[in-house]
């Protein structure tokens, strides 16, 4: 049963069917703000419509954007680099931080005022990562906290270029320094630890921005006049991974994920899941608007092992960490997760959060500041946890709930119209118990 807060899932028999998950969310917010910023009417069909993403799409119109949504597409009307116009009121980016840290990057390349603000969980995220080398390139920014927190008050223009080192692979960094980057006469480079997801670098350069890659290393030429795109956003990885792992965690099952964006700097969970055991097949690879697509079959091989995870791999999987954290308690031995401490500053602190949660579900984990450890194989008992908030803890616990014995309770699974508001239907047709 379920209302606005609590869903109740018992254990679950083998998950049959297809499914097509929901649109590309990193892609959906990209899509709207470079559209806005380019000269003409853009065209994007499959845009995610979810509370993120709603988020971006009344952000741009407060700037003066006028987006038509058709339904099966959207077309947006672009009014060049210099086109945006200041808000009347203060720009609520709900509870999204890619909204609040790519238009703080765009912001600062606008001489007029600007506020963004969010909701409480957005207010409590570390907003300094962008903040600071916004000021660096010239950007009159005040912040909450010793310019740390939102509100986040922009006066933008007159910016210069830099050359900036990121301490952490975060494409919502990169992207904000890229696009303040087109606001400035000459170059900015963002060098990087670690190769973060390039959604950015591939949808400015299809739409001609003068942007050039080197290993870890990002340039951009200020002053490029951009162009309309007509793009189809691919089914969302971090969407399709959670019915990834409950293939691999329920007894008989096999399902197949299509449409799926495999982006080779979002698939770090399918390398890690061939390396558990997992039975994944790639299928149909091909190319949609300049990314890569591809059809997952998922099914049940009835072992898993328990793997080790590094700071190397994060970037690649960093929303998928609370599943990753699931699937361990169907592992035999113990699952370490390393250099994961960007963890403790997404829509919850995860490592706390799951630690928690999956501890009351029986599994011994250990937790430590950028990771934890978990022993498998369990066999968890049902029991009350909590979403903290988190759409993506409230549906790793549900998928941790069809491996469990009982009645497992949710709270909060509200949280999930963040970025898949059909989740609990798509996994009631695959199992047949919603």
């Amino acid at each position: 049963m379920t209302d606005d807060r609590n869903i109740e899932l018992r254990k679950s028999g083998p998950l049959k069917g297809e499914i097509i998950p929901p649109p590309d969310k990193s892609i959906s917010h990209r899509s709207m703000i470079f559209a806005s910023v380019a000269d003409g009417v853009s065209r994007i069909r499959n845009l995610l419509r979810a509370a993120d993403t709603i988020s971006t799409m009344n952000a741009m119109r407060a700037l003066g954007i006028d987006i038509d949504d058709k339904g099966e597409e959207i077309m947006v009307a672009g009014k060049g680099l210099y086109g945006l116009k200041e808000p009347e009121d203060v720009i609520d980016c709900g509870n999204s931080g890619t909204t609040m840290r790519l238009l703080t990057g765009l912001l600062s390349g606008h001489p007029f005022l600007s506020v963004l603000t969010g909701d409480d969980s957005l207010r409590k995220r570390p907003m300094s990562r962008v903040i600071s080398p916004m000021k660096d390139m010239g950007a009159e920014i005040h912040a909450r906290g010793g310019d740390s927190f939102a509100p986040i008050v922009i006066t933008g223009g007159g910016l210069r270029g830099m050359d900036y080192t990121s301490p952490v692979a975060s494409a919502q960094v990169k992207s904000a320094i890229l696009l303040a980057g087109l606001y400035v006469e000459g170059e900015t480079t963002v060098r990087e630890p670690h190769k973060s997801r390039d959604h950015t670098e591939r949808m400015l350069t299809a739409i001609g921005a003068d942007l050039s890659v080197e290993g870890l290393r990002v340039t951009i030429r200020g002053g490029a006049r951009l162009g309309p795109m007509d793009i189809s956003v691919p089914g969302d990885f971090s969407s399709a991974a959670f019915f990834m792992a409950a293939a691999s965690m329920v007894g008989g099952s096999e399902v197949l994920i299509r449409n799926v964006g495999v982006n080779p700097t979002r698939t770090g969970l399918i390398d890690i899941m061939k390396r558990m055991g997992a039975g994944l097949k790639i299928l149909n690879e091909r190319d949609v608007s300049g990314e890569p697509v591809a059809d997952i079959l998922c099914s049940y091989t009835g072992l898993l092992n328990a793997v080790e995870t590094g700071p190397e791999e994060v970037p690649a999987m960093i929303d998928e960490f609370p599943i990753l954290a699931v699937l361990a308690t169907q592992a035999h031995g113990t699952t370490r997760i390393r250099g994961a401490r960007e963890l403790r500053v997404k829509e919850s602190d995860r490592i706390a959060v799951m630690t928690e949660e999956l501890r009351k579900l029986g599994v011994e984990v250990k937790e430590y500041p950028d990771g934890m450890d978990i022993n498998g194989p369990v066999r968890m008992k049902g029991a009350v946890v909590k979403s903290h908030g988190d759409h993506r803890v409230a549906m790793s616990l549900s998928i941790a709930a069809l491996a469990a014995e009982g009645v497992t309770t949710i709270k909060g699974v509200s949280a999930v119209d963040i970025s898949f508001p059909g989740f609990y239907r798509t996994l009631g047709e695959l199992s047949q118990s919603l």
